[in-house]
């Protein structure tokens, strides 16, 4: 197994017994959500620890090949959104990883939540619609779904029954809302347990998302 991503800990309890892997957007770093956990209210019987792990840094396309952390490299910005598949199947499988780690540490699989937003995103989709590991939930901000088409069927997947929540911005001008929706109604053709929420908000989060991510995350895991 190659070195764990370097990640930023956050925890609720000095004895978790669930993890909410959170990963960031392009250009930003594990710290870019750090501040948001005391702002989510946890339940205090929720013994969370959240994890925010640092994308590779990487040349990117569409930013002129600039260095910078991405889960992967954009080619296109279209809303076909050409991107290097291979960096994405090398992010999911470090992400997978890290699931593994915690699974190590003593949390069960149906007690770790898969979060991320726009890049964090779409590798959030990847890895919980690939893994074996029954999840307690996904959350998608802000991204898209890439290969919508390979998707398989929730009645094969074990992620099948997991709850998928998907937050967008209804402003947002890097991932346009219509990607949102497209994810959405590919996920519920194929049966998978999805619910979606909009914003009147740019590619960012809002102070409104933060209470319904609270609920959520209060849910999943209560």
């Amino acid at each position: 197994m190659t070195d764990l991503l370097p990640s930023v800990l956050v925890e609720t309890h000095d004895q978790p017994d669930a993890a909410i892997i959170w990963l960031h957007g392009l250009g930003s770093d594990g710290h870019d959500f750090e501040s948001l956990v005391p702002a989510l209210s946890l339940l205090p019987t929720l013994k969370a620890r959240f994890v925010f792990p640092h994308a590779p840094r990487r040349p990117v396309t569409v930013n002129g090949g600039m260095m910078m952390r991405a889960w992967y490299d954009i080619y296109e910005m279209s809303l076909e959104r050409k991107v290097d598949m291979a960096n994405i199947a090398e992010s999911r499988s470090q992400i997978e990883q890290l699931i593994q780690d915690q699974i190590d540490q003593g949390i069960a699989p149906n007690r770790i939540v898969l979060a991320g937003f726009s890049q964090g995103g779409v590798i959030a989709y990847q890895t919980a619609l690939q893994s074996q590991h029954v999840l307690a939930g996904v959350l998608a901000l802000s991204t898209y779904l890439v290969k919508g088409d390979e998707v398989v069927e929730a009645s094969i997947s074990p992620n099948g029954l997991t709850p998928i929540m998907i937050h967008h911005g209804l402003q947002d001008p890097v991932v346009a809302p219509v990607l949102a929706v497209q994810a959405r109604d590919c996920l519920v053709s194929k049966g998978y347990a999805v619910s979606y929420q909009t914003y009147d908000m740019p590619h960012s989060v809002c102070p409104e998302q933060v209470q319904d991510i609270s609920h959520w995350l209060n849910t999943v895991l209560a």
